[in-house]
């Protein structure tokens, strides 16, 4: 599955448009590899997603082309997650 499309089912960004917006500007690693938006990703790979000030690194459980809501989260696990700033 092209990896836009795979932050969009998994719902981890809203839509595919700013998921492509994001990986196309070299914001998101795959196994510690830039991607594009149209890199191929599988269950097993690991994504790092850097948001503003946050780093998200999430470990792919499974890949389904279509989701309800309450099954998205089964997709993936978030295995760290990093603030560059604390704001308190």
């Amino acid at each position: 599955m092209r990896l836009d499309k795979f932050l969009k089912v998994s719902r981890i960004i809203k839509r595919r448009s700013v998921a492509k917006e994001i990986a196309d500007q070299g914001r998101i690693l795959v196994n510690d590899r830039t991607a594009k938006s149209s890199s191929k990703v599988a269950a097993g790979d690991t994504l790092t997603i850097k948001f503003g000030n946050k780093t998200e690194v999430v470990k792919i459980n499974q890949i389904v082309e279509t989701t309800k809501k309450s099954e998205a989260e089964d997709m993936y696990e978030i295995v760290d997650e990093k603030y560059a700033e604390n704001f308190d």
